[in-house]
């Protein structure tokens, strides 16, 4: 393989890693919600329907990233996330009938 073609694998495989959807449509809640947790968002919840988009807006609902990366990462995702989560509609439509949105708790440290 050439530098570019492994490059460019490498920035893929990292980009859908965080990607929003596959966070919370082939992970179940608790794994789905525990980042959104460690980000420290201030949603509570996230609908199912689109749920990729939600997430990457959750992650964006968050105390202030200091080292920078978080932004430009999440808002490459959400691309993606907004593409696979149309191709999912059927699935997701289903599941929030069926389980609502996925909750989201957290304590501020001292509360």
């Amino acid at each position: 393989m050439t530098l570019k073609v492994t490059a460019a694998v490498s920035i893929a495989t990292f980009v859908l890693s965080g990607c929003g959807t596959l966070n919370t449509v082939l992970r179940d809640d608790v794994a789905a919600t525990r980042e959104l947790r460690k980000q420290k968002t201030y949603c509570q919840s996230i609908p199912r329907v689109y749920s990729g988009l939600a997430f990457d807006f959750c992650m964006l609902n968050a105390p202030p990233d200091m080292t920078g990366v978080l932004v430009p990462l999440v808002l490459v995702d959400m691309t993606a996330s907004g593409i696979v989560d149309t191709v999912v509609l059927p699935y997701t439509i289903y599941q929030q009938s069926v389980l609502g949105n996925m909750g989201i708790y957290w304590r501020p440290s001292g509360s």
